[in-house]
């Protein structure tokens, strides 16, 4: 995650974003986040009187993570000519094209790189964050500004954006902070836009619960009551490619939510139920990661590991990542009975595991099994 003292300025979005010596200094240096998105000078919009292209060219930015691939996926199914915006590595994303999709390599830090996917597209969806190792604020800032300007200066005709339920209300936790300034900008850009905040997906807690409570291994948890509407990817990719059809969801914010939201304690009591286990649960109480939050914050070497914290903190104290849906789904054209439910997402992976487990004599420990 982004370092907690790197300086946010809008001002550092110019036709071709480069820090100077002295906010690279501010960043280093640790001080405090700012982000204030009336600063940013908006990036401008080129005419779009030349050649018309189809609504249902889509370029997909973050086309390999556990959301990305699902966009890809429904908008090929759905009649989408896709190109995917990926970067140059050892091991290339062939099932992106095996799928029927086209790729350009690119690199989000290096804005000279990415005019050449944006060309002769309609509909951008930007579903890309950056991994555990790498720098937040280059990802979730400065390449998302690099984006926007390129998007807006080429005149594209809808910008999706994936941001985090409430982070306009948690401005101390820096990726949240990064996510509502990105909002603002996307804003004032010029172009159509649709954000989208995301409470939480349901894959993650496979890893996270399921599969612990099936190798009777420990998990973690905290003593909190927040509670999270959890979504399936592939409903988050449904509820987009509806947003991108749609004229009512234009230049229109909107939280995704779940059908329920679930506590901690919830998820794994439902992974003990279904898996026929007893969890074996380590509780972290909210306090201690307040001390620790506090006591790596004195510590530049520790600053990313602050500000993971600080979203954990955000996470174990008590509030509801949720929010009502039935005037999204109307602005959608969808329905709640076309969003699968937790129960439903955990019971389909635990019939499978248990029955793949009863084949090999149920002596199997093997983790990768994911829907």
């Amino acid at each position: 995650m982004a370092a907690t003292g790197a300086t946010l300025s809008a001002r550092s979005a110019h036709a071709a974003p480069v820090a100077t010596r002295a906010s690279r200094r501010a960043s280093r240096a640790r001080v405090p986040l700012r982000c204030v998105a009336e600063d940013a000078e908006a990036p401008s919009a080129v005419a779009t009187g030349g050649t018309p292209v189809r609504k249902t060219s889509m370029l997909v930015i973050g086309a390999t993570g556990t959301l990305g691939r699902q966009v890809v996926r429904r908008a090929l199914d759905e009649g989408y000519d896709v190109r995917c915006l990926v970067r140059p590595r050892q091991n290339p994303a062939d099932f992106l094209r095996d799928w029927g999709a086209t790729t350009v390599s690119g690199d989000l830090t290096k804005p000279e790189t990415l005019p050449a996917a944006f060309v002769g597209i309609h509909t951008v969806v930007d579903a890309s964050t950056a991994r555990p190792e790498e720098d937040t604020y280059a990802i979730d800032w400065k390449a998302k500004v690099a984006c926007i300007q390129t998007a807006a200066s080429m005149g594209i005709q809808r910008y999706v954006f994936y941001s985090i339920d409430k982070c306009d209300q948690h401005q101390e936790v820096p990726l949240m902070k990064m996510k509502s300034a990105v909002e603002e900008y996307l804003k004032v850009s010029g172009m159509n836009y649709t954000v989208l905040r995301l409470c939480g997906f349901m894959q993650p807690l496979i890893s996270g619960y399921a599969v612990p409570v099936l190798e009777e291994q420990p998990l973690w948890g905290t003593d909190d009551d927040t509670r999270t509407a959890y979504l399936d990817t592939q409903d988050v990719a449904k509820m987009t490619l509806a947003a991108c059809r749609r004229d009512e969801a234009t230049n229109k914010v909107m939280t995704l939510a779940g059908p329920k939201s679930y506590s901690v304690r919830e998820v794994i009591a439902l992974c003990e139920k279904l898996g026929g286990a007893q969890a074996k649960v380590n509780k972290v109480p909210v306090l201690v990661l307040k001390a620790t939050r506090a006591l790596t914050r004195f510590f530049q070497w520790t600053a990313p590991a602050s500000d993971r914290l600080a979203f954990a903190e955000v996470l174990a104290s008590g509030v509801k990542f949720d929010a009502p849906m039935e005037e999204t789904y109307e602005i959608l054209g969808m329905d709640v009975s076309e969003t699968t439910s937790l129960e439903e997402y955990l019971e389909e992976y635990f019939s499978k595991i248990l029955k793949k487990l009863k084949e090999v004599g149920g002596q199997s420990r093997q983790k990768d099994f994911y829907l």
